[in-house]
């Protein structure tokens, strides 16, 4: 039977609206992610449609990435488009880096998916909606099967995810294929902006859509389908590595931390699996399998006072006391004056100078030479009283019981080349405040590693390069 236009429509927003009905409460406002480009669109105009009944009001948000001679002119279309809606739109540009071993896509979608989380929160909005569709989920499949991904690489993207950000990002055309999306285009008459690099193949995912799928639709009816339907049962796979992972962390993960010896006492395979869990529920991607291999072993045979740091995706993995932790790296070197402010912002977090009478860093002494925050760097030394003994920081960081990464985290404050104060240790003697003078209290804190990374935690089931289209 001969399906009309009006077929296209309603079939399309049926399931616009299962996705609604399983993921997002009634009468919440959605973000969407327009790019300008067809699916978005489409999305944009089946969600309007579907809104009224469900109470939803709508907030597009528009990515400028600036990486396009186009960028400004798509951006035009999007604002052209929901003024012509009445809907409202929060323009979000981003400046992608071009970094030395880092794909400029993947950078582009880290940074697109944070200030999507952030646009959206300021909107008030706890849902994004995105337009990637069935044939996207196939390419992603392939993609990540041709990377050797596990389960969760192969479960690709999902329906409905939360983000460390809690919002949650749903996916209302996962199910629906491109050509039902071209069909609903032409029957509404949708305008929409054409990206020319789509059809690059120099990109792997264009190759994948214009080469290695019509390759594969010419042996086997309908991929996209069955591309799809094989990531679902990926998905359940990877469900249940989670569950076991769970049950095999009961006992030695402390929601933050795991035990080195209980990782140790595990099987290999599931040593491995909880592992990859531990990483995961971070935010952090799943390592190569060599990489898992070699962290695997370092954590699990080194002596158990040996400084162990593993450097993954822009943290550290290290032990202290027996427990296997996530931390931020050491910093680089910085010198950072300080000219009075009550707040001092470092690479790795913020150094606050509380004012305080008889206490901390006496003002006065601080004035003889210009006054910096600096890392250590070895050998530094502090009398903390009258009747100690001067005494090597290093020891008195040992003293305290400060994992490694800590002691070498803290800044160091100088006034000239002399060093004064060093927060959650104290002030050199010299540098005092006298009872009933002005001084400054220190307080370190720290930035959590997640910020320090920009770690977006939507995990492997989400696409490595694809924009919300």
């Amino acid at each position: 039977m001969r399906r009309g236009p009006d077929d296209a429509i309603a079939m399309l927003q049926q399931d616009v609206l299962r996705v609604l009905d399983a993921h997002v409460p009634a009468g919440t406002l959605i973000a969407v992610a327009l790019s300008g480009g067809r699916d978005s669109v489409v999305l944009l105009d089946a969600l309007q449609s579907v809104a009224p009944a469900r109470g939803h009001r709508l907030h597009a948000l528009h990515v400028h990435h600036g990486l396009s001679p186009h960028a400004d002119a798509w951006q035009a279309a999007c604002r052209a488009l929901c003024d012509a809606r009445g809907i409202a739109l929060t323009v979000c540009p981003i400046n992608v880096p071009r970094l030395p071993q880092t794909s400029l896509e993947a950078e582009a979608r880290r940074l697109r998916y944070a200030v999507l989380g952030q646009a959206a929160a300021t909107a008030g909005a706890r849902f994004i909606a995105l337009a990637h569709h069935r044939d996207d989920q196939a390419e992603t499949l392939l993609l990540q099967l041709l990377r050797g991904a596990g389960p969760h690489g192969l479960a690709g993207m999902a329906e409905a995810r939360v983000g460390p950000d809690d919002v949650t990002y749903v996916r209302p055309l996962l199910a629906v294929p491109r050509a039902a999306i071209d069909a609903y285009a032409a029957a509404t008459h949708l305008a929409f902006v054409d990206d020319a690099s789509n059809a690059m193949v120099q990109h792997r995912r264009n190759a994948v859509r214009h080469t290695l799928m019509p390759a594969v639709a010419a042996l086997f009816p309908n991929p996209g389908a069955t591309l799809a339907r094989a990531a679902a049962h990926q998905a359940e796979a990877a469900q249940l590595a989670d569950d076991l992972a769970a049950l095999d962390a009961r006992d030695i993960h402390d929601g933050t931390t795991l035990s080195r010896a209980g990782l140790a006492a595990l099987a290999p395979h599931r040593a491995r699996n909880l592992l990859r869990w531990f990483l995961r529920r971070q935010g952090l991607p799943a390592p190569s399998t060599a990489r898992l291999a070699a962290m695997l072993s370092q954590l699990t045979s080194a002596r158990g006072d040996a400084n162990v740091r593993i450097a993954h995706a822009g943290v550290e993995v290290g032990m202290f006391r027996g427990r296997i932790v996530l931390h931020a790296s050491t910093p680089a070197g910085y010198d950072i004056p300080w000219r009075g402010e009550p707040e001092l912002a470092l690479p790795h977090g913020r150094l606050l100078f509380a004012s305080a009478t008889g206490a901390g860093l006496d003002a006065k002494r601080l004035v003889q030479a210009p006054v910096s925050v600096r890392p250590r760097s070895g050998g530094e030394r502090l009398k903390l009283a009258a009747n100690r003994p001067r005494q090597a920081l290093g020891d008195l960081l040992h003293d305290a019981g400060m994992p490694p990464w800590e002691r070498e985290g803290l800044p160091l404050v100088f006034c000239g080349d002399a060093l004064v104060a060093v927060p959650e240790v104290g002030v050199d003697v010299a540098f005092q405040a006298p009872p009933g003078a002005t001084g400054y209290r220190l307080d370190w804190r720290p930035s959590p590693w997640s910020k320090l990374t920009g770690g977006v935690d939507l995990g492997q089931r989400d696409p490595p390069a694809v924009p919300p289209s």
